[in-house]
């Protein structure tokens, strides 16, 4: 009958495999100490970097198992099955990073920008959909949200009391307050990698509202999906 293995033989194989793929990370041709390759690791990858302090945490417990076992029966230190767990999804995830590609791969709903606003609004109501890539033909014009649908409403109704004229998507993307509200993505980046983008972008006063996946994140080529901040928040 097969013995289980122990939680501390669990850890240690994993941290080994995270320690292996580290290496892979930052190009190590040569022994580097656990440290640095997380130091190194964390400049290349935003996994390294959303993970950094678990990973030197499981440093120290690794150093504390190895260092101080008094024979192969007996270890100072046994991870709580918690630690254990959490040491073997970094390591899998960490192997295997989820891709946008995979994710985040749909038909996306695309407008033109001769289509009226209020075609748009009765996606809005039907679709809940709060962001439309808005293209000229086959060429990519802008992305229209919510939020430049009221900018568009509070100008005109302050700047005049005639009746409106309902506009079309041209007209609203000139009032987006961040006519650069989106990025193109390409499909093989993580999913990390994509919520780092948003976070730097709202770090540099730059909030995107969506990023716009293609195969090679150019603006020219087919839009494969699209990724919102919520969508984001909603993948661990």
């Amino acid at each position: 009958m097969t013995t289980a293995l122990r939680n501390s033989d669990r850890f240690l194989i994993a941290f080994n495999r995270i320690n292996h793929t580290l290496r892979d990370i930052v190009g190590a041709k040569d022994f580097q100490p656990f440290y640095r390759l997380v130091d190194q690791g964390k400049k290349k990858n935003a996994l390294v970097r959303k993970y950094e302090d678990d990973l030197r945490s499981f440093a120290d417990l690794r150093n504390a198992i190895v260092h101080h076992r008094t024979s192969m029966e007996f270890v100072i230190a046994e991870p709580h099955s918690k630690i254990v767990n959490r040491i073997e999804h970094i390591d899998h995830t960490l192997a295997k990073p989820k891709l946008v590609g995979q994710v985040f791969q749909k038909k996306v709903l695309s407008l033109q920008t001769t289509d009226s606003l209020k075609y748009a609004l009765n996606i809005i109501r039907q679709k809940k959909f709060t962001q439309f890539p808005v293209f000229e033909g086959p060429h990519f014009r802008g992305l229209v949200t919510t939020v430049g649908i009221t900018n568009w409403l509070a100008t005109t109704i302050a700047g005049s009391h005639a009746s409106i004229t309902m506009p079309t998507l041209h007209d609203i993307l000139h009032h987006e307050k961040n006519r650069v509200n989106y990025k193109f993505i390409s499909r093989y980046i993580t999913i990390y990698d994509a919520e780092e983008i948003f976070k730097q972008g709202v770090e540099r006063g730059k909030r995107f509202e969506a990023l716009l996946i293609t195969e090679h994140g150019k603006p020219h080529q087919k839009l494969l999906g699209i990724v919102t901040p919520i969508d984001i928040m909603k993948v661990d």
